[in-house]
């Protein structure tokens, strides 16, 4: 059964192409470009995802958010926006936003993107605190946030352990690098995108002796843990 993704865009050219490209990938789509008429569409189709454009007439897509939250908590949505200030990416966020586009965008960002906000609802659980998960050779104990290969123990800092816990939980996965900066710091800035690198390359180091464990970055994307 194909996802269907409900898609709100003004832009009726570029609604289009965006269109016709998710459905060539397998995609149902339901294309709506007047704010006033998603709400019914939403009700009408019960859509897996959302991708809201931001600017619209009669209602914006942070509207149609708040909106779509009160029927649905559940459902992913995206914004798509050509907005670069940073308050309308923290007020997507605060409306129950998963994941924030700037305008122009590649196909292939939109559609890792969607993959990847649907796969956050089928996430791996992990144990309440007290418990440990296996990753290979390892063993991670979550309360303590220790790091153990047989008698070797490796005290993680904070996020240290919140690093590899999210990796954990999207293993084998695409993992998007903002998705990630926001998890861990709050935001993607350029000072923490550094420290992310330095924070990938320590957790490398940590599980170099199981060669069936790896980080594979995506340029451009971000990082894939394969277990």
């Amino acid at each position: 059964m194909p996802i269907k993704v409900l898609y709100v865009e003004d832009e009726l050219f570029l609604g289009k192409i965006v269109k016709e490209t998710l459905e060539t990938r397998g995609f149902e789509v339901i294309m709506e470009s007047d704010g006033a008429d998603v709400i019914r569409s939403f009700e009408d189709e019960n859509p897996d995802i959302c991708i809201l454009d931001v600017m619209l007439p009669n209602k914006s897509g942070f509207e149609l958010a708040e909106d779509i939250r009160k029927l649905n908590d559940d459902v992913p949505v995206i914004f798509l926006t050509a907005k670069t200030q940073t308050e309308d990416v923290v007020q997507g966020f605060k409306i129950g936003g998963n994941d924030y586009i700037r305008k122009p965008f590649s196909m292939e960002e939109l559609i890792v993107r969607i993959e990847n906000a649907l796969r956050v609802k089928k996430e791996v659980l992990i144990p309440e605190n007290g418990d440990s998960i296996t990753m290979g050779k390892y063993q991670f104990h979550l309360n303590k946030q220790v790091l153990t290969k047989g008698a070797t123990e490796r005290k993680l800092s904070y996020r240290e352990a919140e690093l590899v816990k999210y990796l954990y939980r999207h293993k084998n996965d695409v993992i998007d690098r903002r998705d990630l900066l926001n998890h861990i710091w709050g935001n993607d800035s350029f000072f923490n995108s550094r420290n992310l690198d330095v924070y990938i390359t320590k957790i490398r180091g940590y599980l170099k002796e199981d060669p069936s464990l790896e980080i594979i970055t995506i340029k451009g994307v971000g990082y894939r843990f394969v277990v």
